[in-house]
């Protein structure tokens, strides 16, 4: 039978032993050395002022008195150093890093859950679970390079799945932008949560689309009128529209529907005027009935004519558009004729 255990080399009190109590004494000292083991730290060369009880890891290069005692992990024991052999499997939490690591015969590891050095989930001051399985609540998240840069990955399996960053107010969504169903990458908002618009849509040839741009192309149905002085031409039809343009109550002393402005902002309005006969005309672009902003005029004449004016104006959401004659012109209307078009810049 040894007179020391299998793993921790405890000596064993033997029959008939005289002064029992040192062994006993130097299994206990043993014991408390390595059971919850703590070591304060890796060190090549022991501190100057150790405290009873102190245990380090020695580094590959010892100093001093731990000379020749590489990978041990030494401890002070009355007023002296112990050296125990650690074995394959030990624990020990190391303080000054903060990590509890494993020693595997030669080196002393993170400690990892599983095998390949994974975690199946981790929460940071906030609990994960199996859809957010890395949970951060925090006032900021640093993302930093080990060299010069750094990236961050988002990988989806297919074209057609989701790769996303969501925002949130209250835990409902807001804004979302990356690759959503495609491979075209967008960014979309919403008011609530459930209904979304595309702001901005980027294909992988790199065109750039603006889906809910407010965008219109207007005019009255394609044919021919003379509207007289002071009297004012809407829509009926509008050719090319998106962002929410529509046509509302008819204009006032005239013909067709008001064109609406869907939301305030800065556009871009272009006036094609088409005329088959003049007697020195102008047609004005005129918001809300009151303001005309641009005028595209034409002199008196028997053949075909065109003019077109541009301007770019200030709109606020519900003001609404419409075209104020004077003079006296034969038009003729539709698309590519006579006709409103209004872009938001």
């Amino acid at each position: 039978m040894s007179d020391q255990t299998n793993n921790l080399a405890l000596p064993y009190i033997l029959p008939s032993q005289a002064q029992k109590h040192v062994p006993h004494n130097d299994a206990l000292q043993r014991l408390d050395a390595v059971v919850q083991l703590t070591i304060l730290a890796e060190r090549q060369g022991p501190p100057p002022t150790p405290l009873e009880g102190d245990r380090y890891l020695v580094g590959a290069d010892p100093e001093g008195e731990w000379l020749g005692r590489q990978g041990l992990v030494s401890i002070w024991q009355d007023g002296a150093w112990a050296y125990l052999q650690p074995n394959p499997g030990w624990r020990a939490f190391f303080l000054d890093t903060h990590q509890l690591r494993a020693f595997d015969g030669a080196n002393w590891n993170v400690i990892s859950l599983d095998a390949d050095g994974s975690l199946p989930m981790i929460g940071i001051n906030a609990a994960a679970d199996e859809i957010n399985r890395l949970a951060i609540a925090s006032d900021a998240s640093l993302f930093s390079h080990s060299g010069q840069g750094h990236q961050l990955k988002i990988n989806k399996a297919d074209s057609s799945e989701t790769g996303t960053l969501v925002f949130q107010t209250a835990w409902s969504g807001r804004a979302e932008m990356g690759l959503a169903g495609s491979d075209a990458f967008s960014i979309k908002v919403s008011s609530d949560g459930n209904d979304w618009s595309t702001a901005i849509a980027v294909a992988p040839d790199g065109v750039v689309r603006t889906p809910s741009r407010p965008i219109a192309r207007a005019s009255l149905s394609t044919g021919t009128a003379s509207p007289p002085p002071a009297s004012r031409t809407g829509f009926t039809d509008i050719h090319a529209e998106q962002g929410g343009f529509e046509l509302g109550a008819a204009v006032p002393s005239g013909t067709g529907a008001r064109l609406i402005v869907p939301v305030e902002g800065f556009y871009l309005l272009s006036l094609s005027v088409s005329t088959l006969a003049s007697s020195d005309h102008m047609v004005a672009i005129e918001v809300n009935g009151t303001t005309v902003i641009a005028s595209a005029s034409g002199p008196a004449s028997t053949s075909p004519a065109r003019q077109n004016t541009t301007t770019i104006v200030w709109l606020n959401q519900g003001d609404w558009l419409a075209l104020l004659h004077s003079g006296t012109a034969q038009y003729e209307f539709g698309p590519a004729k006579t006709e409103l078009c209004a872009v938001m810049l």
